[in-house]
C-alpha cells in the first residue's frame, strides 16, 4: 500500500505543471523594463559672410561660408521666460548642428521649437567680417522651421529644425565705381 501512496504522489508532482502551467512557466529573473527611446532636439544651419555687393539685403549670392562663428540657440516657453540658450560654433564649413541637451517642454504645444525657440548670431572670427546682419532675422531670432529631417536608430531619434541662413557683413566695403 505505501508503493501506491508513492506512486500517486510521484504521478501528481509531474501532473502539476500540466494543471498550472504557470508555475512550470515562472522565471526566476526579474521582468526587463522595456527600453526607452532617447529623443534629442536639434537645429542646425548655416553662416555666411554676405558679400559686400548685396550689404544690406537679404541675398546671400557670392557669400562665403564662415569656420568657427558662433550662434544661440534660445528658447523660451509659454510665458517668455527662458528655458534654455546655448551657444554653439560651425564647422569648417560654416555650418552648426545644434543638439538642444537639457531641452524640455512643459506644455507640448506652446513651448514646442517651432514656437519657442530661435538661433541668432553671436560672433564672427573674421575680423573682415564680424558685423552682425539681418539676414534671415539672424540679429533677432530666426524662427525654425520642420523640414521632415528625423534621424533614427534603434534606440535613438533626432528631430532637426533648420533655422535659414544666416549672415556677418563686412565692415568696410569699397563703393564700385560705375563708368
Amino acid at each position: 500500500m505505501a508503493s501506491n501512496q508513492l506512486t500517486i504522489v510521484i504521478c501528481s508532482l509531474l501532473l502539476l505543471p500540466l494543471v498550472f502551467p504557470s508555475t512550470a512557466a515562472y522565471n526566476e529573473t526579474a521582468p526587463t523594463k522595456p527600453i526607452e527611446k532617447k529623443v534629442d532636439v536639434v537645429v542646425e544651419g548655416m553662416v555666411y559672410c554676405q558679400s559686400c555687393k548685396y550689404s544690406g539685403s537679404w541675398s546671400l549670392t557670392g557669400a562665403k561660408p564662415i569656420p568657427s562663428a558662433k550662434v544661440s540657440v534660445i528658447c523660451k516657453n509659454s510665458n517668455k521666460q527662458v528655458t534654455f540658450y546655448k551657444a554653439f560654433e560651425t564647422d569648417a564649413y560654416g555650418y552648426f548642428y545644434a543638439n538642444l541637451d537639457g531641452f524640455k517642454m512643459s506644455n507640448n504645444v506652446l513651448d514646442h521649437p517651432l514656437h519657442g525657440c530661435h538661433a541668432k548670431l553671436v560672433s564672427s572670427p573674421l575680423t573682415n567680417c564680424s558685423l552682425l546682419s539681418n539676414v534671415n532675422y539672424g540679429l533677432y531670432g530666426a524662427p525654425l522651421r520642420f523640414k521632415n529631417k528625423v534621424l533614427r536608430g534603434t534606440h535613438y531619434e533626432a528631430v532637426i529644425y533648420a533655422a535659414g541662413p544666416m549672415a556677418f557683413r563686412p565692415a568696410q566695403c569699397t563703393s564700385e565705381s560705375h563708368v
